[in-house]
């Protein structure tokens, strides 16, 4: 049984979400959606230090340049967190005012892939996008309910993605010109397994996945098979990462909203009997 260890701080998180291994920093990075906050835990001191946005906060990924790029509202935009200026890149839905950008990777290319939703997580508004190296947005796919995900094969010939709300994670093969081959079932959950949220691939080609609903992250098989899962003290599980300099810890996030548990939203750390893949940037 893998012990579970719950990082201790000073709030739960409404949404947590986006779980991010910086090896630049030595940190890991995360999301709380709802409360529109960026967390840092440093790996060297224990303290986790947040910044606060005006608009939903859906991820963080870090770009090759420094900095980040975050998936702010319905907007791709830079940010500094030394001086906490945000620049807009994108923004590919400037008119669905219900919508919200979700989830998202950088590949091996430096492109991001990112998916929006319906804020109200009912209507099947959302699409998959392809962010390039130029600032560009790029429709992939859709509609989507809730856009979740990604994970990104470490040749980046290949990605995971799903919708949450159809319990289902599709397969796409990535074409040499970004585009994306057709869209096929690749794991679909059985109802006692929660729904498929956030996910990651370990090194050996295993899919890690968060279990909204289900309690735990469990490992699939690079076939698709349920192997194992980690049970953890809360019901909404919504992603998970490798982190540290070996990138043999697993970090996951959890939401509170909605929900009555002394641990959710807390952030958990557990061990994965594995290590995972390197971090990739954004090289825009």
């Amino acid at each position: 049984m893998s012990v579970v260890r719950i990082v201790e701080r000073d709030r739960r998180d409404v949404l947590g979400e986006g779980p991010l291994w910086s090896a630049r920093d030595n940190a890991l990075y995360w999301t709380d959606i709802l409360s529109h906050r960026l967390n840092r835990l440093s790996l060297d001191s224990g303290v986790v230090r947040s910044w606060e946005f005006d608009e939903y906060l859906g991820w963080a990924v870090e770009r090759e340049k420094g900095g980040f790029v975050l998936g702010l509202g319905r907007r791709f935009v830079r940010f500094d967190p030394e001086t906490g200026v945000t620049r807009a890149i994108a923004a590919p839905e400037p008119d669905r005012f219900g919508n919200r950008i979700n989830d998202a990777k950088a590949d091996p290319q430096g492109r991001i892939w990112a998916g929006t939703m319906s804020i109200n997580c009912e209507d099947p508004t959302g699409s998959f996008y392809r962010l390039d190296t130029d600032g560009t947005a790029t429709r992939v796919d859709g509609p989507y309910t809730i856009a979740n995900g990604p994970a990104i094969a470490a040749d980046g010939s290949f990605l995971l993605h799903t919708d949450t709300s159809l319990a289902t994670i599709f397969r796409f093969d990535i074409n040499d010109d970004g585009s994306l081959g057709p869209r096929t079932p690749f794991v679909t959950f059985e109802p006692e397994w929660g729904n498929p949220d956030g996910m990651t691939f370990d090194a050996e080609g295993g899919l890690w996945v968060a279990c909204w609903g289900g309690g735990c992250v469990t490992r699939f098989s690079p076939e698709g098979v349920r192997e194992r899962s980690i049970a953890l003290p809360a019901s909404q599980i919504t992603s998970c990462t490798f982190a540290g300099p070996a990138l043999d810890r697993m970090f996951v996030t959890s939401a509170s909203d909605g929900v009555d548990e002394p641990q959710g939203g807390a952030l958990f750390e557990v061990d994965p009997g594995c290590r995972g893949l390197t971090t990739q940037y954004y090289r825009g």
